[in-house]
């Protein structure tokens, strides 16, 4: 769509007040000839020699004023000359803001549109689901409609809209009618989880649920969430939240339990709220993890979610289990839901780290309904190291068909060798099933060309919006006392050199804020500036307004700094350019992602200092370095979706 906006400037007299004067200013005619005939010939003669004297005295004095007054025409002239161009730059400013304004309405109308369209998909499987649960329809019938609705996601949003305001009766009909038109597209995948932004919010794992599950529906798939519902949640972002108006039953502890079931949809993804009647308190606290009966809570969780699949007729392609949570539902599919119509389904787990396991006793297994003598052993849950536990992130992995890895800086290598917490032989073992994915962000929220919250949005090919000015930043949710000294030299040695630093901290620590606080006091800095509570705006504002990101972390799971810095355009400097944390290990390099691969050779072992040199001393280079970077695409929709989708076939197919 252009625009063209036309400016006009008003035409004058070329030199107005000297064309004027010229027709005033003729050359003085002699007296007339009656005047002349009454005076002596002396007397005329002597009038005319005077008249021409007078003439010859006024003829420079005229000169002198034309000339005045020419130059302040062209004073004038060149005035309206200076302000014509100031209007048409600022006709021209404010055309270009309205393009970019009409093309940010384009994008986010076409979003919405494609969401409207997912949310509504999303609305009437929740609407089957209600249907199953009230014994409206059969289990067998509602997985024949849910494949309706999702080949029929190919149809545009009106033919879609209609169905949900519609009685069951006409509902049912109507989906049946779709089925003439639609055909199979993409994956049915279902997560169940214990996180989801923006609704419940405790580390990487909200953030990856939404921004992979819309990435996910975005290319074609059909996703949906099952959590806890915690009464913590955040529900402002959530869509036609109901109650379903019927108890479903699911085991725990050797006896069936009513839950209630709320349904809702978030940016586009149907969720399901699971809240137990009976053990109302499991998820009544004011935290999601940190309780002593965290096994029980989230064991209670996965047994339920199974049995509402089974209740509600759902047949998904994968269901996706994270953590250690979760990981209790490899075991109970297997061992206890496959034969119940889940022959076609798969299970895949994403591990974000192996920090948390969870080790149990083993005849807390009995709980959800599985055989603890058959599950304590080497190769299923029995603890490598303490084996007389039972640990249910191991029983993951050995019972899931792929296992996902979360990472944007390691190889699988270093992975194996260095961060497996225990867990080594088991992943070994199953090294074939291992697939390693790079985190992301959302490019809706962070995309400088289209970012609602920059003073002026600016992108590759121009770059007005992003000036150098030699400006450092540092986001950083947690950060340790070795990394403090680190910083503290290399804010002194920098800041010598005229550069400006901006931190920016959501540490809970106060030991940590009072640490920052005396750096913060001993450099008496203007060019440094500390804020110590972490706000979503202004990061963009820091990211896009720096030059250089100093980056504690470069694998950092919860902000993802490192990667929505390149986005902007400033490079990610890791905090110690020499530790081994950083760098890539010869062989590994092949089972390194391509963002990590990206990442580890082009930032992972650049100083401060030479980021600095670079900009002062060769800024061409630099400038082709980061628009290169820019160029690149790190968010969910990019890598980190292509191996998921990559995973969900393999797995299907084994």
């Amino acid at each position: 769509m252009a625009i063209v906006v036309a400016a006009s400037v008003p035409r004058l007299p070329l030199f107005p007040q000297i064309w004027k004067r010229n027709q005033k200013s003729a050359r003085p005619q002699l007296l007339h000839c009656s005047k002349l005939g009454r005076l002596s010939g002396m007397e005329v003669h002597q009038r005319n020699l005077k008249s021409i004297d007078n003439e010859e005295e006024e003829k420079p004095n005229d000169i002198w004023q034309l000339f005045k007054e020419a130059q302040q025409n062209i004073l004038y002239l060149n005035k309206q000359r200076l302000l014509a161009m100031e209007e048409l730059e600022r006709l021209k400013n404010e055309r270009n803001l309205l393009l970019d304004r009409v093309e940010q309405l384009e994008m986010k109308n076409q979003a919405n549109v494609r969401r409207d369209k997912f949310t509504i998909s999303s609305e009437l499987l929740l609407r089957i689901d209600s249907l199953v649960l009230n014994g409206v329809i059969s289990s067998m019938e509602a997985s024949d409609l849910r494949r309706l609705i999702i080949n029929a996601r190919g149809s545009s949003a009106d033919d879609l809209y209609g169905l949900n305001y519609k009685n069951d009766a006409e509902f049912l009909a109507e989906l049946h009618h779709l089925s003439k038109n639609s055909k199979k597209n993409g994956f049915h995948i279902i997560h169940i989880c214990t996180e989801m932004s923006p609704v419940v919010c405790e580390g990487p794992l909200a953030s990856y649920i939404t921004g992979l599950s819309s990435a996910l529906q975005r290319k074609g798939n059909l996703v949906e969430v099952i959590l806890p519902k915690y009464s913590c949640l955040n529900l402002d972002e959530v869509q036609g939240l109901r109650e379903v108006e019927t108890e479903f039953y699911s085991y725990f502890n050797g006896k069936l339990h009513g839950n209630r079931i709320w349904t809702g949809v978030v940016y586009g993804i149907g969720v399901t709220f699971i809240q137990p009647v009976y053990y109302s308190s499991l998820f009544s606290h004011d935290k999601v993890y940190g309780y002593s009966n965290d096994f029980e809570r989230f064991t209670y969780f996965s047994r339920a979610s199974l049995d509402y699949l089974v209740k509600s007729g759902k047949k998904p392609d994968v269901l996706h289990v994270h953590n250690w949570h979760t990981s209790i539902i490899g075991p109970l599919f297997w061992d206890v839901f496959v034969s119940q119509g889940f022959e076609g389904t798969r299970i895949l787990l994403t591990c974000q780290d192996f920090d948390s396991q969870c080790l149990e006793q083993p005849e807390k297994l009995a709980l959800c309904g599985l055989d603890p003598s058959r599950l304590l052993r080497p190769d299923r849950l029995q603890d490598n190291n303490k084996s007389h536990l039972v640990n249910i992130l191991k029983g993951g992995v050995v019972y899931s068909n792929k296992v996902i890895i979360m990472s944007s800086i390691h190889s699988k290598g270093r992975i194996l060798s260095a961060f497996g917490h225990g867990l080594e032989l088991t992943l070994d073992i199953h090294k074939e099933k291992l697939v390693f994915a790079p985190r992301g962000f959302d490019k809706s929220t962070w995309d400088p060309s289209c970012d609602n919250i920059l003073p002026q949005s600016y992108s590759v090919d121009d770059m007005k919006g992003k000036s150098v000015c030699k400006v450092v930043g540092c986001i950083y949710p947690d950060i340790l006392d070795a990394d403090i000294e680190k910083l503290k030299t290399l804010v002194w040695m920098a800041s010598r050199r005229g550069v400006q630093f901006i931190f920016m901290g959501s540490s809970k620590s106060p030991s940590m804020r009072r640490e920052l606080e005396i750096f913060e006091e001993e450099l008496k800095d203007e060019n440094v500036r500390f804020i110590d509570e972490y706000d979503e705006e202004l990061s963009h504002l820091i990211i896009s307004g720096s030059d250089i990101m100093i980056c504690p972390l470069f694998d950092d799971p919860l902000l993802q700094v490192p990667l929505k810095a390149i986005k902007y355009g400033a490079a990610p400097v890791p905090l110690h350019s020499a530790d081994s944390r950083f760098r890539l290990f010869g062989d590994d390099d092949i089972e390194s992602t391509t963002s990590s691969q990206y990442i580890n050779h082009t930032f992972a072992n650049m100083s401060l200092g030479q980021a600095i040199d670079e900009i002062k001393n060769n800024p061409s280079q630099w400038n082709t370095r980061m628009i290169d970077a820019m160029e690149k695409d790190f968010s969910w929709d990019s890598e980190c979706a292509d191996v998921h989708i990559s995973a969900y076939a393999t797995a299907k197919r084994l």
